[in-house]
């Protein structure tokens, strides 16, 4: 009948030639492509610029952060050192106020004789000793210097006396004791020096 496509039987033999040579198969029937292919490729220049830029402007942070920190910790060293100076400078200024009167009770001390005034000694002892040991709370001690070599630093030269018994320039006499905390001199001792011996 006319206008009937012909329809292979399946029973029938393939006739060589009739199957798909593999160049005839259609295009949109090849394998879709590896979801990977692009990542093989490697990362691109964009991608790598801007993890450039992100680590220069982390190591930028850091270091401003460091130089920071270090700023800091130098301020607080400066804080800790103003007020240890600024309490030394109290008490310096405290303690040298107080040795006069110290000075004072010691004469009063070296001053009184008989005994009508031994109760009064013992009064003025107490009174000299909490003095001393106040200041010696505070850190304040006296300056080595009966018989020792004159210091500048230390004993202020008030005179000069030729001494056989002594050494050029060692202290023959105390007339004031002077004190100091630490290093800090509150007050130097006032000396008398062994002069050199005349020349004959």
């Amino acid at each position: 009948m006319t206008g009937t496509p012909n329809i292979p039987d399946p029973s029938t033999p393939a006739v060589e030639g009739d199957e798909l040579q593999p160049s005839e198969v259609p295009t949109g029937a090849s394998e879709a492509p590896f979801d990977g292919a692009e990542d093989a490729v490697g990362e691109s220049p964009v991608d790598a610029a801007m993890h450039a830029a992100v680590v220069a402007e982390r190591d930028q942070y850091l270091d401003a952060l460091q130089r920071l920190k270090a700023e800091f910790d130098n301020y607080r060293k400066r804080i800790d050192r103003d007020r240890e100076a600024q309490q030394l400078s109290g008490v310096r200024e405290l303690c040298g106020e107080l040795l006069p009167v110290v000075d004072n009770l010691e004469r009063a001390l070296a001053s009184s004789t008989g005994a009508e005034t031994d109760q009064i000694v013992v009064g003025v002892e107490m009174v000299r000793g909490q003095l001393a040991r106040l200041l010696g709370g505070r850190g304040v001690e006296e300056i080595a210097a009966d018989a020792a070599q004159f210091d500048p630093n230390v004993h202020e030269a008030v005179a000069q006396h030729p001494s056989p018994d002594h050494e050029e320039g060692t202290v023959v006499h105390v007339l004031e004791k002077g004190y100091r905390i630490g290093e800090t001199v509150i007050r130097p001792a006032k000396v008398v020096v062994a002069a050199p011996p005349p020349e004959v």
